[in-house]
């Protein structure tokens, strides 16, 4: 059987020796992950017949109570990561701390962080889930000591690669690092991803926005003021029909951003605030933010671009906003203004 389409290899090694965006290691900590993506997508798909479905009796580090995916996911990446070479740690969502690569297997000069299945209770309903990573370089001051936590902390900007596969009607690789956005989808036949999508770029303009309507009441005043805005429609400020989707996936709505355009909002309220927002900075937020730039849309919690947050913990919590860069600029023009506001009211504007 024959192909048009470049394989992933193929790209990731033209990526090494014709533009000189990545090192041999990062291209091969790619491709392992990739695999491990793979098998994932297998199991995910299988799930039912595998008596993979439902809830375990455990929670996870977040409080949450896990899938039976969320675990063999997590185990997935790690077993497919421990012995490349390519990775001196790895921290997950679904663990509290970090993951060492065992002293018995060669430690390399990368950090991976990774989500295993994001929109896990989408699961039992065959609804999208997918994988998100981001790859950092370790310090070089931890080249004469053991990887600790602290390491791990590096604002988003430094991330040297991000991706994310989506489990949907194909399953489909999105990959960054740092030179573009590609797509690339899964072949079960031929066992290997093909170039499918090449420099995805985000329409700076949309009529569609994406966010939890149940949540409304607990919103700060700037994301109530640009939803009630999309929702008035045409005869509103803005002179447009807008469409509102909602599936609790984070990759599947990152994924038709990139596709057609649009605004992903999960902002903090009046119930989290304390903690910071709903989505973690680490997992989510930073790697999805980079693709997300990198495909020329922006990224932000509503006053600062998520890729300069600098993080105090492996599990901090932000709120996000992010898609087509003309919406984005408008709600941070909206959390801007709210800011003075409160300023000149006498109190410090918070917004985590």
């Amino acid at each position: 059987m024959t192909t048009k389409h470049k394989t992933l290899t193929q790209f990731l090694v033209e990526q090494q020796y014709n533009d000189a965006c990545i090192p041999e290691q990062l291209r091969m900590l790619i491709e392992v992950v990739a695999g491990a993506c793979q098998r994932i997508s297998s199991v995910v798909n299988r799930g039912a017949v595998n008596d993979l479905l439902g809830n375990l009796s455990s929670e996870n580090v977040q409080g949450e109570v896990q899938k039976k995916l969320d675990v063999i996911s997590n185990d997935i990446l790690l077993d497919a990561s421990a012995w490349g070479g390519h990775l001196a740690a790895l921290a997950s969502e679904e663990m509290e701390t970090i993951h060492r690569i065992p002293k018995e297997y060669t430690a390399g000069e990368y950090l991976l962080v990774y989500d295993p299945i994001d929109g896990s209770g989408n699961i039992d309903v065959n609804g999208v889930v997918g994988t998100i990573f981001s790859v950092l370089r370790t310090p070089d001051s931890a080249s004469a000591r053991e990887v600790t936590e602290q390491d791990f902390l590096q604002p988003g900007r430094q991330q040297v690669a991000a991706g994310y596969t989506v489990y949907g009607a194909q399953t489909i690789l999105v990959l960054t690092v740092g030179n573009g956005v590609f797509g690339f989808t899964l072949d079960r036949e031929l066992g290997t991803w093909l170039l499918t999508h090449d420099r995805m770029e985000i329409p700076a303009q949309t009529r569609e926005f994406a966010i939890n309507m149940s949540n409304r009441r607990h919103w700060a005043p700037p994301v109530q003021r640009y939803v009630d805005e999309l929702v008035a429609g045409q005869p509103g400020p803005r002179g447009n029909d807008f469409n509102m989707r909602w599936i609790a996936s984070m990759v599947g709505h990152v994924h038709s951003i990139l596709i057609r355009g649009g605004v992903f909002l999960y902002p903090w309220d009046v119930r989290n605030k304390e903690r910071g927002g709903r989505l973690r900075l680490m997992y989510e937020a930073s790697p999805l933010g980079m693709i997300v730039e990198q495909a020329g849309g922006q990224a932000t919690d509503g006053l600062q671009r998520l890729l300069d947050i600098q993080p105090t913990g492996l599990h901090q919590r932000v709120p996000v906003i992010l898609g087509s860069w003309e919406e984005v600029e408008r709600i941070k023009r909206y959390h801007g203004e709210e800011a003075v506001s409160v300023g000149r009211k006498g109190d410090a504007p918070n917004l985590q």
